[in-house]
């Protein structure tokens, strides 16, 4: 199973970028789809997470400007951010919690981070 995200760059304040994350492999079910950030010095923390059913949870500090949404058929996770601040800058994780057969387990797996850098 891997989990690959795109979609990081350099924006000006007040900006728009749209994170995506894929998950490919053999696995039985994917439940809660999310992303994480962390920052320089920082811990990782939630940024917003999604179950297979549409239930969203956001950090109070993106509520309003980020959406995030999934296409289960597509195995895909995305982070809609706008009106982006500078200290929306860090690494961005997608992670998914991942039976990998119908007899395992749940687990999550992450991605590899994609920088977001708000800047002028």
């Amino acid at each position: 199973v891997q989990l690959q995200a795109s979609g990081g760059g350099l924006v000006q304040p007040g900006g728009s970028l749209r994170l995506s994350c894929a998950v490919s492999g053999r696995f039985f079910s994917i439940n809660v789809m999310g992303w994480y950030r962390q920052a320089p010095g920082k811990k990782r923390e939630l940024v917003a997470r999604i179950t297979r059913s549409g239930t969203t949870t956001y950090a109070d500090s993106v509520k309003g400007r980020f959406t995030i949404s999934r296409d289960n058929a597509k195995n895909t996770v995305y982070l809609q951010m706008n009106s982006l601040k500078p200290e929306d800058t860090a690494v961005y994780y997608c992670s998914a919690d991942i039976r990998p057969a119908i007899t395992s387990s749940e687990y999550t797996y992450w991605g590899q981070g994609t920088l977001v850098t708000v800047s002028s």
